[in-house]
């Protein structure tokens, strides 16, 4: 069961590129994040993330592939969740 909500779910030009050329299911990623599993993140945006969780704030996620990282994140009001490189942002 989702922790919370993830609203619109959306992703990137560049980082459905991506997924695609590195078989990376983005729903797979989505799952992750949903379930806390925010991949490679310090332990200072992990504690953030448990704050965003329990206080409606922005949760973040990033996860580390060959050459590039995804990045997940849910806003704040819950309306919407993006997948996306660091280079989208």
């Amino acid at each position: 069961m989702p922790l919370f909500q993830l609203g619109k779910v959306v992703i990137t030009p560049a980082a459905s590129s991506f997924c695609s050329t590195h078989n990376i299911d983005p729903l797979l990623l989505i799952s992750r994040h949903v379930n806390c599993d925010w991949g490679d993140i310090s332990e200072q945006d992990a504690a953030a993330n448990v704050l965003g969780v329990q206080h409606e704030l922005r949760i973040f996620s990033s996860y580390q592939f060959s050459t590039n990282k995804v990045w997940v994140i849910t806003e704040a009001d819950r309306s919407s969740t993006c997948i996306l490189l660091p280079s989208d942002y």
